[in-house]
């Protein structure tokens, strides 16, 4: 990837990431044998519950505090296929932002270590009556303050 999807910011912490590892399933394949374009979405999907179980920001987490994080913006840049039985590792990078928002990088690569696929999500925050948050929920604001601490490994 040459231009990163979401710039380092000023004072930011860096990114905190982790790696699912995966094997290309029967089902995801196109007639070509290769996956199916649909099927990345769910991929950057495995590394952002990786990403939220490690950290406490997971989905359950989220719900207990009646705070909603839908994807607001998926992008994905395709640069090589992945085959059927292909074993390969998403990474998900988790960028820090003061903003009621979750920006998370994505980067594919298959066992040789190439880069398949990258892109991003951003999620944005509301409370259960779907009104948008401006600020992030204070659990969310502890969260942020454990990261710029370097609490969170």
């Amino acid at each position: 990837m040459n231009k990163p999807y979401f710039p380092p910011q000023p004072d930011a912490p860096p990114p905190l990431r982790t790696v699912v590892e995966r094997v290309v399933r029967f089902e995801e394949v196109d007639a070509l044998g290769i996956v199916w374009h649909g099927r990345y979405p769910s991929y950057f999907e495995d590394a952002r519950v990786a990403l939220g179980e490690r950290y406490g920001i997971g989905y359950h987490d989220f719900y207990g505090h009646q705070v909603l994080a839908p994807i607001r913006k998926l992008h994905a840049d395709y640069h090589q296929p992945l085959e059927f039985g292909e074993r390969f590792f998403i990474e998900g990078a988790l960028h820090y932002s003061e903003a009621a928002r979750i920006n998370i990088e994505f980067v594919l690569r298959n066992g040789s270590e190439a880069v398949v696929t990258t892109g991003y999500t951003v999620q944005m925050m509301m409370d259960s009556n779907h009104n948008l948050l401006l600020t992030p929920p204070p659990f969310y604001l502890d969260f942020l303050a454990r990261w710029r601490l370097g609490d969170l490994t």
